[in-house]
């Protein structure tokens, strides 16, 4: 069929949107193409803003999107500040680490760019098998640009990151989730913690 000026067309929901096109291999609800319109339209919503170029309100947008994808759980001692369930649908951040940090007389919640880091890392470890180092460095770059994209500063954020960190790896380990990924502490050899994780989890 052939459009010619002054034809009418209908289009099912959102398929004429110029943004947010669907990815190859997405799941269409039930195969038809309106299931398809419905799903795209979901993911559609967490779009606020709107640009394909470097741009500090998408990147937060996509910080709150991730943000729903995982659950969050700060009741655990976990090594390394946080960590993922081996599944990668939970976010452990260590029952020490305070839950925000002073920036320009406001509270500024840690928990959005330690999972955008956390995130990244284990998709990259599942997905790509990349050597825990090589995640790492990919999944920092990530968290540094969420943490700019919101307008906090890179050297304190940090700054609170590293106060906690020594803290946190010397702390003695009582509760250790029975899902934890230990990858990390394989890929870097580090036996001393990866025991006591091992033995903490009994």
């Amino acid at each position: 069929m052939s459009l010619k000026a002054g034809d009418v067309a209908v289009l099912p929901a959102g398929t004429g949107h110029p943004v947010g096109r669907p990815r190859e291999g997405s799941r269409s609800m039930g195969g038809s193409a309106a299931g398809l319109s419905v799903e795209k339209m979901k993911l559609e919503d967490e779009v606020r803003h709107v640009s394909e170029d470097l741009d500090d309100d998408v990147l937060s947008d996509a910080v709150r999107a991730l943000h729903r994808r995982v659950k969050i759980v700060h009741d655990f001692d976990i090594p390394y500040i946080a960590g993922y369930s081996k599944d990668g649908r939970t976010i452990y951040i260590d029952r020490h680490m305070p839950r925000t940090m002073d920036w320009k007389s406001a509270k500024v919640r840690l928990a959005p760019f330690l999972l955008t880091h956390e995130i990244v890392e284990k998709a990259l470890l599942d997905e790509l098998g990349l050597h825990y180092l090589h995640a790492h460095q990919i999944a920092l770059r990530a968290e540094r640009d969420a943490v700019k994209a919101a307008g906090v500063g890179w050297s304190a954020y940090q700054a609170v990151n590293k106060k906690n960190e020594k803290p946190i790896s010397e702390e003695k380990l009582k509760k250790i989730p029975k899902d934890l990924d230990l990858t990390p502490y394989r890929d870097m050899s580090d036996f001393s913690t990866l025991e006591r994780l091992l033995k903490a989890q009994r």
